[in-house]
């Protein structure tokens, strides 16, 4: 579904992504994992065509992001750190102005809007002011707007910090329920959040790919942390440099 290959950003002269390949496939629940800094939002938002690539291609069920962009954003619903939430409006009418843009029908808005609103948990608040929603139930409205047109891949960009641990429980909680028909990509530099929800794992350090597997291959006979601290050495031991500005 997802097809990442020798994928680059530079800005001027410092390199934020070098030479990044992986893969996720239908229904896969990919953990993006690295220490802040490390390339991870550069190559979200180069997936979601948000920002261009130096060079490389992506390819989302078999679009590409930078040649067929329209197609592309039909079929991913994006989720960035801080979620771009207008707060004069309702949970309501901020979700049907969203639909709009996504290009939901007309007539198919209410559904999608009933459909998004119970998935997401907003059904209690859906006339509430989205400024006066907790971080909780904004991230859960951010996860809405992602779902709004009922794309086959979701971009999660670390859904669940600044929340308290009941918020990210039920956060983990739907984002794998939400994986059950849907590719995702988790991007994230908690451990366990990896170790909850995925089922395939990328590391991704300095900017570079350092690791590619299976979480049950990965973890077979010793921890993710145990995983996460040997890869991200082994980088450092070899010579990275900084990933760049922005990551």
């Amino acid at each position: 579904m997802i097809e990442v290959a020798n994928l680059s950003k530079r800005y001027g002269d410092l390199p934020a992504v070098r030479d990044v390949s992986f893969t996720a496939t239908d229904g896969q629940i990919l953990g993006f994992l690295g220490p802040n800094g490390a390339g991870k939002t550069t190559t979200m938002r180069i997936i979601t065509g948000f920002m261009p690539a130096t060079s490389g291609t992506v390819r989302v069920d078999g679009f590409d992001v930078f040649e067929q962009s329209t197609e592309v954003r039909r079929r991913i619903g994006y989720l960035p750190e801080n979620p771009p939430l207008y707060n004069d409006m309702s949970v309501a009418g901020f979700l049907r102005f969203v639909a709009r843009l996504k290009g939901v029908a007309r007539s198919e808005i209410a559904t999608a809007l009933d459909r998004v609103l119970e998935t997401c948990g907003l059904t209690g608040v859906r006339e509430r002011l989205l400024g006066h929603l907790s971080k909780g139930f904004r991230q859960r409205v951010g996860l809405a707007q992602a779902l709004i047109h009922d794309p086959p891949v979701l971009v999660l960009d670390e859904p669940t910090i600044g929340l308290d641990p009941r918020q990210i429980i039920d956060i983990r909680t739907l984002i794998k329920t939400l994986g059950a028909k849907r590719t995702v990509v988790l991007s994230t530099h908690i451990l366990p959040e990896v170790s909850q929800v995925c089922d395939k794992v990328v590391i991704i350090n300095d900017g570079r790919i350092v690791v590619e597997d299976q979480l049950a291959n990965l973890t077979r006979g010793r921890s993710l942390e145990e995983v996460f601290i040997a890869a991200i050495g082994r980088e450092a031991h070899d010579g990275g440099h900084g990933a760049g500005p922005e990551a």
